[in-house]
């Protein structure tokens, strides 16, 4: 029989911010223990990097308080940005013509674990 590793996640869907701007600081505390992850995104001067720090701490709160995790043992095991959606609108251009303007979204996932 296998052993069940425990894990918590956050996830937040519909983001209004490209999913390629958020995987630059993801890829920043991707493996990391959770303070120092929050450390880094804290001070990360990215848009993405607020998004992330409040997903980060409902995490942990999901780990600490639904799957009774130790707080000194957990890292972020894996952080994913996904494309979510993509609002379309539309501005006006030179000649009577318009431009399309592409306002994407994205679903960000954060699993955490515990280190043995």
């Amino acid at each position: 029989m296998e052993e069940v590793i425990a894990k918590a996640e956050a996830t937040l869907k519909y983001a209004r911010i490209s999913s390629r701007k958020v995987k630059i600081v993801a890829d920043l505390i991707k493996g990391k223990d959770i303070d120092e992850a929050l450390a880094i995104v804290k001070y990360t001067p990215k848009a993405s990097s607020e998004i992330i720090e409040k997903l980060l701490k409902s995490a942990i709160a999901n780990a600490e308080n639904n799957h009774h995790m130790a707080h000194e043992k957990l890292y972020v095991a894996e952080i994913y940005a996904n494309q979510g959606p993509t609002l379309k609108r539309i501005r006006p251009a030179a000649k009577g013509s318009a431009v399309r303007i592409r306002k994407r979204t994205s679903h960000v996932t954060i699993v955490l674990k515990e280190r043995d």
